[in-house]
């Protein structure tokens, strides 16, 4: 099913004004795949005349004759004549193309691995004095190759761009919409597919979330079974070591000293992937609430996306079953663990809806997690912690994904650890529970966020 155009208003007002330029410019997109660039462009090139083409690993020479009958959509006769490089063809294109015409490149990484002196010609022809400037849109799925290309100090397109745009995940006040869901059936599919827009268009073929992860996910011959290690390839070298340490951090492990142990290596050479790792938007790095990145030991690393998340829990360790074809056990072990891996990501839906909820009459400070020892040397775990923005204020919350659940209890239990924070003191706290259902006896005075609270109140995008 080809879900309607998800509403990406920040990115299309970037890429339209960058469109409108008279005097041409070059505009770069990239992001992960499955984002939705492709179909941003569409969008935002739709009153725009354009020859758009999706470039492979196919022969440099195919390539050019593939993009010149292309362009002849909008230049006449321009497959008319034969290129022998790539300096011929944008400089046809550059000279004869109308002068409000732009000449869109998708995914450049291919083109560069076929043609790595292409950056190099682009670059010559942008920088040529006085002549007929050349509009160009190039997008990309491999971020490594693209923010290289673009963003490295050293890359030929360097400072050329007029405009660069990152395409990142939805947010989760997306996808109800998208799928036509309820708030709680919202936070489960979010939890299995991420924010990914075209899984979000597969998913919709089924009739619910379990036939979609039998047959997407689950099934050898699946379009999503292989997802992530092609996802690797895409901005990896060699996607070895980071499948094992994304395995590895699915799996439990989530210190530091753990995985130095497990893949037999010090910790300080993890240090370069894992911020690789990062950086990609595959994993964050958490640390307790209060402390600072650069100060603290105590990081727990987690995966920062809920399909990579599911994918790593559930398909890895059940590869051997799968290939033969045992799905439906396999199914039947995934339902079953299910409410468990939608829990923890609704703790970390809690955490980040925070600042777009008003609590108590207050708006939050981005919330984290806090662990460690109590007053009273015991160990302490709190869901999600925030400041108010004049810091005089302390938030303290809980989240609870069950279908029974007791909020004066949960709140006790909350009030009690309170008590034993050491970073309390001084400050006026209040309390919030994030839950999936609440029953009769709500508690007076004290928050409920719900799902459809949650799945609204998200962030925008971009």
């Amino acid at each position: 099913m080809r879900l309607p155009f998800l509403d990406r208003a920040r990115e299309l007002t970037r890429l339209r004004r960058a469109l409108s330029r008279p005097d041409g410019s070059l505009i770069v997109v990239y992001g992960r795949r499955r984002c939705g660039k492709s179909r941003l462009l569409q969008e935002a090139l739709r009153e725009h005349r354009h020859a758009y083409y999706l470039a492979d690993l196919s022969d440099a020479s195919i390539q050019r004759r593939a993009l010149s009958l292309e362009a002849e959509r909008v230049v006449p006769t321009f497959a008319a004549a034969s290129y022998g490089d790539w300096a011929a063809l944008l400089d046809t294109w550059r000279t004869r193309a109308p002068g409000d015409a732009w000449l869109v490149l998708d995914e450049l990484p291919y083109l560069v691995q076929v043609s790595p002196a292409l950056p190099s010609i682009i670059q010559g022809i942008i920088d040529r004095p006085g002549e007929r400037p050349l509009r160009l849109v190039t997008c990309g799925s491999s971020q490594r190759m693209m923010q290289g290309l673009v963003l490295d100090e050293t890359a030929p397109l360097y400072g050329r761009a007029a405009e660069i745009v990152e395409v990142a995940p939805m947010p989760p006040a997306a996808l109800p919409g998208a799928l036509q869901l309820d708030a709680e059936d919202s936070v489960v599919a979010y939890a299995v597919w991420g924010g990914l827009p075209r899984n979000w268009e597969l998913a919709a073929d089924y009739r619910s979330t379990a036939e979609a992860l039998a047959a997407l996910v689950l099934d050898r011959n699946g379009v999503l079974h292989g997802e992530p290690s092609r996802l690797l390839l895409d901005d990896m070298r060699s996607a070895v070591q980071a499948h094992s340490l994304l395995g590895l951090i699915g799996a439990g492990c989530h210190r530091l000293s753990e995985l130095a142990s497990r893949v037999g290596q010090s910790a300080t050479n993890l240090s370069r992937p894992l911020s690789r790792l990062i950086d990609l938007g595959y994993v964050r790095r958490e640390v307790p609430f209060g402390e600072s990145t650069r100060s603290t030991r105590r990081s727990l690393y987690r995966l920062d996306d809920p399909f990579l998340l599911f994918w790593y829990r559930f398909v890895v360790p059940n590869r051997s079953r799968l290939e033969l074809d045992l799905i439906d056990g396999v199914l039947g072990e995934v339902l079953a663990r299910l409410p468990g891996h939608v829990g923890e990501v609704w703790e970390w839906l809690a955490r980040r809806s925070t600042p777009h909820v008003e609590i108590d009459g207050l708006r939050w400070n981005p919330a984290s997690r806090w662990w460690g020892r109590g007053t009273d040397g015991g160990l302490l775990e709190i869901d999600v912690v925030a400041e108010s923005a004049d810091r005089r204020h302390l938030l303290l919350g809980e989240a609870k994904w069950s279908d029974r659940t007791d909020p004066a209890a949960v709140l006790a239990g909350l009030a009690r650890r309170a008590q034993r924070a050491p970073f309390v003191q001084g400050r006026r706290v209040h309390y919030a529970l994030w839950l999936k259902r609440t029953a009769a006896n709500g508690v007076n005075g004290t928050a409920i966020v719900t799902p459809k609270m949650v799945m609204t109140a998200s962030p925008g995008q971009g």
